[in-house]
Protein backbone atom coordinates (compact mmCIF):
# COMPACT_ATOMS: atom_id res chain seq x y z
CA UNK A 1 0.00 0.00 0.00
CA UNK A 2 2.55 2.35 0.81
CA UNK A 3 4.31 2.14 -2.61
CA UNK A 4 1.01 2.21 -4.56
CA UNK A 5 0.76 5.75 -2.23
CA UNK A 6 4.37 6.76 -3.22
CA UNK A 7 3.97 6.08 -6.71
CA UNK A 8 0.53 8.25 -7.35
CA UNK A 9 2.00 10.79 -5.45
CA UNK A 10 5.56 11.20 -7.64
CA UNK A 11 2.95 10.99 -11.03
CA UNK A 12 1.60 13.75 -9.90
CA UNK A 13 4.12 15.50 -9.25
CA UNK A 14 5.89 14.53 -12.48
CA UNK A 15 2.71 15.60 -14.52
CA UNK A 16 2.33 19.28 -12.24
CA UNK A 17 6.05 20.18 -12.88
CA UNK A 18 6.15 18.59 -16.41
CA UNK A 19 2.95 20.95 -16.86
CA UNK A 20 4.64 23.84 -15.56
CA UNK A 21 7.55 23.48 -17.43
CA UNK A 22 5.56 23.20 -20.92
CA UNK A 23 3.73 26.31 -19.51
CA UNK A 24 7.02 28.08 -18.97
CA UNK A 25 8.96 27.15 -22.22
CA UNK A 26 5.81 28.88 -24.19
CA UNK A 27 5.32 31.71 -21.73
CA UNK A 28 8.79 33.11 -20.21
CA UNK A 29 6.55 35.34 -18.28
CA UNK A 30 4.41 33.13 -16.77
CA UNK A 31 5.96 31.43 -13.56
CA UNK A 32 3.28 29.24 -11.91
CA UNK A 33 3.77 27.30 -8.88
CA UNK A 34 7.46 28.48 -8.75
CA UNK A 35 7.60 31.75 -9.58
CA UNK A 36 8.90 32.57 -6.15
CA UNK A 37 12.10 31.17 -6.77
CA UNK A 38 15.13 33.83 -7.51
CA UNK A 39 17.06 34.11 -10.33
CA UNK A 40 14.31 34.91 -12.99
CA UNK A 41 14.13 32.29 -15.92
CA UNK A 42 17.01 29.64 -15.95
CA UNK A 43 16.46 28.85 -11.95
CA UNK A 44 12.85 28.44 -12.73
CA UNK A 45 13.39 26.36 -15.57
CA UNK A 46 16.52 24.18 -13.77
CA UNK A 47 13.80 23.92 -10.75
CA UNK A 48 10.94 22.78 -12.81
CA UNK A 49 13.22 20.00 -14.92
CA UNK A 50 14.23 19.19 -11.18
CA UNK A 51 10.96 18.52 -9.99
CA UNK A 52 9.84 16.51 -12.97
CA UNK A 53 12.56 14.33 -12.92
CA UNK A 54 12.19 13.67 -9.17
CA UNK A 55 8.79 12.76 -9.98
CA UNK A 56 9.66 10.28 -12.12
CA UNK A 57 12.36 8.78 -10.52
CA UNK A 58 10.23 8.21 -7.62
CA UNK A 59 7.02 6.94 -9.73
CA UNK A 60 9.53 4.72 -11.06
CA UNK A 61 11.21 3.63 -7.44
CA UNK A 62 7.71 2.92 -6.03
CA UNK A 63 6.59 1.04 -9.26
CA UNK A 64 9.75 -1.57 -8.95
CA UNK A 65 9.83 -1.65 -5.14
CA UNK A 66 5.85 -2.91 -5.26
CA UNK A 67 7.31 -5.11 -8.42
CA UNK A 68 9.55 -6.88 -6.30
CA UNK A 69 7.17 -7.24 -3.06
CA UNK A 70 4.76 -9.03 -5.69
CA UNK A 71 2.34 -6.20 -5.89
CA UNK A 72 2.77 -5.62 -9.92
CA UNK A 73 2.32 -8.16 -12.92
Amino acid sequence: MKFDVLQILGAAVAVIFCQGLIRLLVHHDDRGLLGWVPGGFPSVLLAHVALTAAGAALTSWAHTRAKAAGRRG
